[in-house]
C-alpha cells in the first residue's frame, strides 16, 4: 500500500515567510478553467462558493485539477460547521470566511477546523480524501496545524473588532472585503474612497499588531499595488471571469479593427 506524507499547509508557511503573494479568483465553477489558471503562474487560487456556483462536488474536481501546481484556498458560503466538515474531509486545508463580525465568530470558526479536545471535528479519516483514506501516518496528529484560517472582515462592526479577531490563537489572517466594506460604509463600488480606506488601513495595522498578514481583493493594478504598499501579504488581482470577459472583449474589438478597410 501507497502511503502519503503528513500533511502540511504550503500557502501557511508561505504567508509566515513575507513577502507578497498574488492571486486569482475563481468563480466560473469549472475544473477545465482552474487547472489552466493553475499553469499560469499565481501564487494562489481561490475557489469561490460564497458568490460562484460552486459545492462541495465542483470543488473536490478544482482541487484534483490544480493539484500542487499552486495554493489553493476555499470560500465557503458560510463559516457553518455543517458547511465546512465536508470541505474538510476532501482535503481543503485553507479558508476564507466571509462576515466574520467578532472575535467569539472567530473562535467557533477555529473549533470547527480541529479535532477534539481543541474542536469539533469529526473523525472519519478512514474514509476521506483529507488523509488519502487513511493512508498518511500520523494524520490525526498532524491535521490541526495544517488548517489555515482567514477571516474575512467586510463591516464597520468587523473593523472595529479587526484586533480582537487578529489575536484569537488558530486565526492565521485577516482578508478585507473591500467592495462589502465600501458597501457597508455607504460608499457602494468605491473600495478606494477615503472612508473605506481609512477601515482598510486599520484592519492591516491590527493584523500587524497581532503578528499576522492581511489579505485584499484588488482587481486592479493601481488597487492592487496601493495594498501592497499599505503591507498585505497576499492580494487577489483579478477573476477567471473577468479574464474571459475581457479577453472576450479585446479580441472582438481587435478582430473589428484588422477587418476594417
Amino acid at each position: 500500500m501507497t502511503t502519503s506524507p503528513a500533511p502540511l499547509n504550503a500557502f501557511k508557511e508561505r504567508l509566515a515567510g513575507g513577502g507578497c503573494r498574488t492571486g486569482l479568483w475563481l468563480s466560473l465553477g469549472e475544473a477545465s478553467v482552474a487547472e489552466v489558471c493553475a499553469d499560469a503562474g499565481f501564487d494562489w487560487l481561490l475557489v469561490d462558493g460564497e458568490h460562484g456556483p460552486n459545492d462541495v462536488r465542483s470543488t473536490l474536481d478544482q482541487l484534483r485539477a490544480i493539484g500542487d501546481r499552486t495554493d489553493t484556498v476555499v470560500r465557503p458560503p458560510s463559516g457553518r460547521a455543517d458547511g465546512l466538515r465536508p470541505l474538510i474531509d476532501i482535503g481543503v486545508r485553507t479558508f476564507l470566511i466571509p462576515m466574520v463580525e467578532s472575535a467569539a465568530q472567530a473562535r467557533e470558526l477555529v473549533r470547527a477546523t480541529r479535532y477534539p479536545p481543541h474542536g469539533t471535528r469529526g473523525v472519519a479519516s478512514a474514509v476521506t480524501r483529507a488523509s488519502r483514506w487513511n493512508r498518511t501516518p500520523g494524520y490525526l496528529g498532524a491535521a490541526d496545524a495544517a488548517m489555515c484560517l482567514i477571516p474575512q472582515i467586510e463591516t464597520p462592526g468587523a473593523v472595529a473588532a479587526a484586533a480582537d479577531i487578529a489575536a484569537v490563537d488558530g486565526v492565521d489572517a485577516l482578508f478585507v472585503g473591500l467592495y462589502d466594506l465600501s458597501a457597508a460604509l455607504g460608499r457602494l463600488g468605491a473600495p478606494d474612497h477615503p472612508d473605506v480606506w481609512a477601515a482598510f488601513t486599520g484592519v492591516v495595522a491590527a493584523c500587524r499588531g497581532a503578528g499576522k498578514p492581511c489579505g485584499t481583493f484588488a482587481p486592479t493594478p493601481e488597487l492592487a499595488a496601493a495594498a501592497r504598499r499599505e503591507g498585505c501579504s497576499f492580494v487577489a488581482v483579478g477573476s477567471d471571469v473577468g479574464l474571459l470577459v475581457q479577453g472576450a472583449a479585446e479580441l472582438l474589438a481587435r478582430s473589428r479593427a484588422a477587418a476594417r478597410p
